[in-house]
């Protein structure tokens, strides 16, 4: 009798979108999907409005009756069922109390996005529902999460202060959630920072301030990443807190789309996983393709190489891959010491982070020495290059741990007006001169370190250079 293998499959937590459908994809409904699918849990969703709408405005509403707004919830519970919930656009003050009833019904743990404008102005509730949001829906929250105006108009309060944010959100809590977090992006200032009122207690949450017009969806995709957390069984702050990054990082690297607010990119935190594996491999061909050829010894500097590669869509050194330890010239050979990591090459990291916000695409470097004989013959080989000198380092900048390759990277791209081939800087007390290697792979910059090697070799060997 032949066994029965039984697969236990773990469950997925499943989360609901109550609100309006984008048809431009970067809000609503869509946006809450894509922030589902990015963050792991299962997505639902029950649709309250179709908009006619792109990144410049939204041309019509059309609202879908109160009546199936219910049956969509019940359809969803009665079967698959709802570990967490948001709503977004609800637009009338049927809808909410409709959305309303059946919260309380199935005892939905729900986040509740008041959406009352959007990007371009319109009303996405109407004014006489305001009410209704407050008196119904809001009470049943678990977490609120308004922007400034949002928040003013619920509070009553005028916000011009994070003061006035914290007494905003405090206020709003009277109404019933039992979490409030205003949005702090509408505030003046180099920082965004968000507010929380949970449990009588008032928590900031900090980020830096990206200029850009690719924010549309963002309060969608904040509001939807929370939800997604609590179901995964996060208590509220660290749900807030992962929602704040989440947000962060789908603004920086938001889409620029359409002729007016381009949506933000949910997917970053996806594609960046996705990328991985291609890239650990990619720097271990690298790695063995210098190991192989031993012309590249004669370019190793007195801290040894090391070849780095970003992901495509990396903030900081630790989405940056490297060889911990280095690359080591062993005789006449070069040797890793360790097979690739990421957050192993905060130096190369600075470089190509610093290249990657001109040229997303030069997403690679590999240190070398630098000699003029060696920059002499990057330029034979139609290298293009830049420089930093670091005797003009400010002293802030000096002060500041960690800061001065990522001046001196800026600075040699703002001398050059691209991102170049290579960087290099001639040294300062205590400070190897160097030449960092750029491009759009490990392996594509391991082979010009193979080729500037080869030819300077050749040269020396010819008595081009005579030795050094």
């Amino acid at each position: 009798m032949s066994a029965v293998l039984i697969l236990t499959v773990k469950r997925t937590p499943c989360v609901l979108t109550i609100a309006g459908s984008d048809s431009g994809g970067g809000a609503g409904v869509q946006a809450d999907l894509k922030t589902f699918a990015a963050l792991g849990v299962y997505g639902m969703s029950v649709l309250t409005a179709i908009t006619a709408q792109n990144t410049v405005q939204v041309k019509e509403i059309h609202d879908v009756e109160a009546g199936f707004v219910k049956a969509q919830i019940d359809a969803v519970v009665e079967d698959i069922g709802v570990d967490a919930a948001k709503s977004g656009m609800l637009h009338r003050a049927e809808v909410i109390e409709a959305v309303a009833q059946k919260v309380e019904e199935h005892g939905i743990r729900i986040v509740v996005d008041p959406v009352m404008y959007a990007k371009g102005g319109r009303e996405l509730l109407e004014p006489e529902a305001i009410n209704t949001l407050s008196r119904r829906l809001l009470p049943l929250a678990l977490v609120a999460t308004p922007n400034i105006v949002e928040a003013e108009v619920l509070s009553g309060i005028k916000i011009k202060s994070l003061d006035d944010a914290k007494k905003a959100a405090e206020k709003i809590s009277t109404l019933g959630p039992k979490a409030v977090v205003v949005k702090g992006g509408h505030l003046q200032g180099d920082r965004v920072v968000d507010t929380l009122f949970f449990e009588n207690e008032t928590k900031t949450y900090d980020g830096e301030r990206v200029e850009t017009k690719t924010t549309h969806g963002a309060g969608c995709c904040f509001s939807a990443a929370i939800a997604a957390e609590l179901a995964k069984g996060r208590n509220v702050y660290e749900a807030v807190q992962t929602a704040k990054m989440f947000v962060a990082k789908s603004i920086r690297f938001g889409l620029s789309l359409g002729h007016g607010y381009g949506p933000v990119n949910p997917m970053v935190n996806l594609y960046n996983e996705a990328e991985c594996y291609r890239i650990i491999q990619n720097l271990g061909e690298a790695v063995k393709l210098l190991e192989a050829n031993p012309e590249v010894a004669s370019l190793a500097p007195e801290v040894q190489i090391n070849v780095a590669m970003a992901l495509p869509y990396a903030v900081g050194f630790e989405d940056v891959a490297a060889i911990p330890g280095r690359i080591a010239r062993v005789g006449s050979r070069l040797k890793a010491h360790s097979c690739p990591e990421f957050g192993s090459s905060k130096h190369l990291a600075q470089t190509i982070l610093s290249a990657m916000k001109q040229n997303p695409d030069r997403m690679a470097a590999l240190n070398i020495r630098f000699s003029p004989e060696i920059l002499a013959v990057c330029e034979k080989l139609g290298l293009s290059h830049s420089y930093y000198d670091r005797r003009e380092e400010p002293e802030d900048v000096k002060k500041a741990e960690g800061k001065t390759i990522s001046w001196g990277a800026d600075q040699a791209i703002r001398r050059s007006g691209k991102v170049p081939d290579l960087i290099y800087h001639k040294g300062d007390v205590g400070k190897e001169p160097m030449i960092n290697l750029l491009g759009r792979t490990a392996l594509e910059v391991a082979e010009m370190a193979i080729a500037i090697a080869k030819r300077y070799t050749r040269e020396i060997q010819g008595g081009g250079y005579g030795n050094e």
